[in-house]
């Protein structure tokens, strides 16, 4: 069959773009460095300091943007710039294997410090400093982190250099300064690279050697350059260092410093993880590691409890540092690296190697995106404009096209402090928590496009709309805070979409919840519907959209009620989400494949599933009992061709007579079931049930005896028969199909009734004593599924459901079947729950499917209120996992 064009795939983002053409802010002014990219950036009160591709650094005034001076003396580009406020410094790494310390008010060399086994530390990547403890910390390229404790007397670790008599004298005057005659003894050491000759000229380093490219440890390479020499010379010692803090380079950090006792550092690097360390006074203690699974980490912002971390390949991991869970994951946008970042209040700025920036509100929207540089953006900063906070902000950047730019911006109000779920706020508006509005309209922008994509499994022709579904769907739970990854379940079937949401991290291991659900939806033919059934449409307070209550509205609510857990640092177990794509055709390869993948599962403590409605339009419901089924296909045929009933009739056996003659044994006048030992086991009803029906019938205006015979008592239903030929009224086909199921009950046997039903069909047949053959193919099957009303998971639900609706729920049966669900409750051991979000009315596998508005929005609150009480009364059991 030929298949058709891909329907269109939506943006995987789930950040609204907000941008209007005047949200980008007002480029101030510009400063050009000649034939030099701008790969560094640190601004105080008074200058813009830029370290370039060509070994300067370039200072400039902020208030009249003019060149001040050009700090020389690195001999490799300047990969990073950190200001010491309180110390009037300004730290500065490089290429050359050195951090040089300048004094920000006389724009002069203080310090050279070499980090440990100097040039074998390669490229210094990134600083920073702890104004509490007085350390600058140093990320380097052969995987070290080294630090310098400025605390520590610098007369036993300095040493400096007096050149022969006529530098000194030329240095002396072009400086206006002489050396002491104390230090005039004081030799530096050689540096291996630094201060070594031409090859060709086959000499050992020395301090006289007068390299042609300049040392950055070389006092006559400062000589030449014009500036004075540096007081001292600084060595990182070896028990300042930690080897190997990182399997990649050290790429970015950021301090954690409010001037208290606790100082934490985070570390980015290439190994695609964040490091988060104490710094003690011995040094950093690893405290945790977030693995960030998109690329290097190449940018670092830290906000209160919050680490921000851009990623190679155009995504922002939103990580806390309080339950050291991933928060939520910004798409600002795939295979484009994040460079550099940075943050005012609560606006995160995220620049890229596309050379646009874009700007992101506390609710992970796109509030603002310019082109900001021809080439890369490789560096930023923002500052006061004035040197006081009153006087308004700038973001500063910086591009490879020798550019920087100076951008006017208004930072985002600040929030009055109040507490939310026994959390206290900053006086910052923490990220993701923008309120519950917020949530909402993630929830209906991601089911919007998740319902535009055409994810029919039954169809071949929408094979590859699954698998984008299913890519979809990835993404958007990355970006909610998941771990997650496909799951493939052979060839020519959809995959499993698996996704984690990491809780918060204790001294006992977390529960853990499985939420199941089913991304493909049925066809959904054009006529009977009021709109695209492929485009979510609001109308009269509800979302029509093939998928929205089935099985897509509910899967969306569940995840943005983990995400806003963990924005509010609520989540207190695991919720891993197992999401199929053949549900509606049989689920078919699902327990294979997850047998074969259930080590990458994990443990599993209950299971939560949400693919059904109400049994009324106004009473919230739990359904706790599914029927099971038995699907089969019979066919009849004659080995005959179609024959004319004028010519043959009478003549031959024909199949439609058998058929006819075989579907009748099944059932009895009295529309029993037929087939032996069919009610033998089925469980007797209660009196308890008997009061439940009792109070649904009065609810729901419908007898007892309806639900009863619709929920607990087994069924057999003829569903098609089809023959071959032209189908009018001369044909004798001679193939005739048909298809029934049977629907079954606690505690009929799954396997004894396919057994009695093959049988029953066999023998039927071979007593017609027929020369037509009989074939009987069983399509699918699924056991029946009972709830245990006493367990404290459903109590756990069953409150969630009255504290959101402010009533008791309802506890029902459905006389479908899911047969995922008591599957998934024997591979892993434990109850499963159901929790039905949609109203009876909601026209599933129908026409004009449809959610309401407040279904959706309080379904993803009773998940929410679920996962909280679980996680308060929950005990793990006493054998480890």
């Amino acid at each position: 069959m030929p298949q058709s064009p891909l329907s269109p795939v939506p943006h995987p983002s789930l950040s609204r773009d907000l941008q209007s053409d005047e949200s980008a802010p007002a480029l101030l002014h510009s400063l050009h460095q000649v034939r030099s990219s701008v790969l560094s950036l640190a601004a105080n009160k008074e200058y813009i300091f830029s370290g370039s591709q060509n070994q300067d650094i370039s200072v400039w005034d902020k208030k009249t943007f003019t060149l001040k001076n050009t700090l020389r003396g690195h001999t490799g580009s300047v990969l990073a710039l950190e200001i010491a406020k309180e110390k009037e410094w300004l730290f500065s790494s490089s290429g050359d294997s050195t951090i040089r310390i300048w004094s920000t008010v006389s724009l002069t060399p203080i310090y050279v410090l070499d980090p440990y086994l100097e040039t074998d530390a390669g490229d210094l990547f990134s600083l920073s400093w702890s104004p509490t403890l007085q350390t600058i910390y140093i990320g380097c390229q052969n995987t070290s982190l080294q630090w310098y404790d400025f605390r520590e007397p610098l007369s036993a670790s300095v040493s400096s250099f007096t050149p022969p008599t006529s530098f000194s004298e030329s240095l002396a005057s072009a400086s206006g300064t002489s050396t002491p005659s104390s230090q005039a003894t004081a030799m530096r050491k050689v540096h291996k690279f630094f201060d070594s000759y031409p090859q060709y000229e086959r000499k050992p380093a020395d301090i006289f050697a007068r390299n042609a490219r300049g040392g950055a440890s070389s006092p006559d390479s400062d000589h030449n350059l014009n500036m004075p020499l540096p007081q001292g010379y600084l060595s990182i010692p070896a028990e300042n260092v930690i080897d190997s803090a990182h399997y990649g380079y050290i790429y970015c950090m950021a301090i954690f410093d409010g001037g208290g006792h606790s100082v934490q550092l985070a570390t980015g690097s290439g190994d695609e993880t964040v490091k988060l360390w104490d710094c003690t006074e011995k040094g950093p203690v690893l405290v945790h590691e977030f693995e960030c699974t998109h690329g290097a980490v190449l940018a670092l912002i830290a906000r209160g409890e919050t680490i921000y971390a851009g990623c190679q390949d155009g995504y922002v991991k939103v990580l806390d540092l309080e339950t050291k869970t991933l928060v939520r994951t910004i798409l600002v946008q795939e295979c484009v690296d994040i460079l550099s970042m940075s943050m005012i209040n609560s606006d995160l700025y995220t620049c890229s190697a596309n050379g646009y920036i874009k700007r992101w509100s506390p609710s992970f929207d796109c509030t603002a995106s310019w082109k900001a540089h021809s080439g890369i953006v490789l560096s930023s900063t923002i500052t006061p404009r004035n040197g006081s906070t009153n006087s308004g902000f700038r973001l500063i950047t910086g591009g490879n096209d020798n550019y920087i730019h100076v951008w006017e911006i208004t930072p985002p109000r600040r929030r009055p402090h109040n507490t939310h779920h026994g959390i206290t706020a900053t006086d910052e508006i923490l990220p993701g928590d923008g309120g519950q509005q917020s949530a909402i309209d993630t929830m209906t922008y991601a089911l919007s496009k998740f319902v535009s994509i055409p994810s029919i499994s039954s169809s071949p022709r929408h094979t590859e709309d699954c698998r984008q579904a299913a890519i979809w769907l990835k993404k958007c739970l990355a970006q909610l805070g998941a771990r997650t990854s496909l799951l493939p379940t052979g060839e020519g079937k959809n995959p499993l979409v698996l996704g984690t949401f990491s809780g918060t991290k204790g001294d006992k291991p977390n529960p853990r919840v499985l939420f199941y659900g089913h991304y493909d939806v049925i066809p959904a033919p054009p006529d009977g519907w009021e709109s695209d059934p492929f485009t979510l449409t609001g109308r009269n307070g509800y979302l029509y959209g093939r998928g929205v209550t089935d099985d897509k509205g509910p899967i969306i609510a569940a995840a943005c009620a983990a995400a806003d857990l963990l924005a509010r640092r609520a989540l207190g177990l695991d919720l891993v989400f197992l999401v199929e794509g053949e549900e509606e055709c049989g689920s078919a390869g699902f327990g294979e494949c997850v047998r074969k993948h259930k080590d990458l599962i994990g443990d599993i403590d209950a299971i939560l599933v949400s693919n059904s409605t109400w049994i009324g339009e106004n009473r919230p419901c739990i359904t706790y009992g599914l029927r099971g089924v038995v699907h089969c296909t019979l066919e009849i045929s004659s080995n005959l061709p179609d024959l004319h009933s004028g010519i043959e009739g009478g003549a031959v056996v024909e199949p439609m007579f058998d058929m006819v003659q075989l579907l009748a044994t099944l059932t009895d006048g009295n529309r029993k079931v037929r087939i032996p030992g069919f009610y033998d086991h089925v469980r007797p009803q209660t009196p308890e049930e008997d009061e439940l029906y009792a109070l649904l019938s009065n609810i729901t205006q419908r007898p007892a005896s309806s639900l009863s015979s619709r929920w607990r008592e087994p069924s057999l239903t003829l569903h098609t028969i089809e023959i071959s030929g032209p189908k009018n009224a001369t044909v004798i086909p001679g193939l005739v199909k048909s298809q029934l199921s049977l629907r079954i009950v606690p505690d009929q046997d799954l396997d004894t009734i396919v057994r009695a039903l093959c049988d029953h069909l066999e023998s039927s047949f071979e007593s017609l004593k027929s020369p037509n053959k009989l074939q009987i193919k069983v399509e699918h099957t699924a056991d029946w599924w009972l709830g245990s009303l006493d367990d404290h998971w459903f109590k756990a639900l069953e409150s969630a459901v009255q504290d959101v609706w402010g009533v008791a729920p309802l506890r029902i049966r459905e006389g479908g079947s899911i047969p995922s669900v008591p599957y998934l409750e024997k591979e892993f051991g434990c109850h499963a729950l159901h929790l039905p979000m949609g109203q009876s009315s909601d026209q599933a596998h129908l026409s004009n499917e449809r959610m309401s508005l407040t279904n959706l929005h309080k379904g993803k609150l009773v998940v929410e209120q679920f996962l909280l009480n679980i996680a308060e009364k929950y005990t793990p059991p006493s054998s480890s996992r």
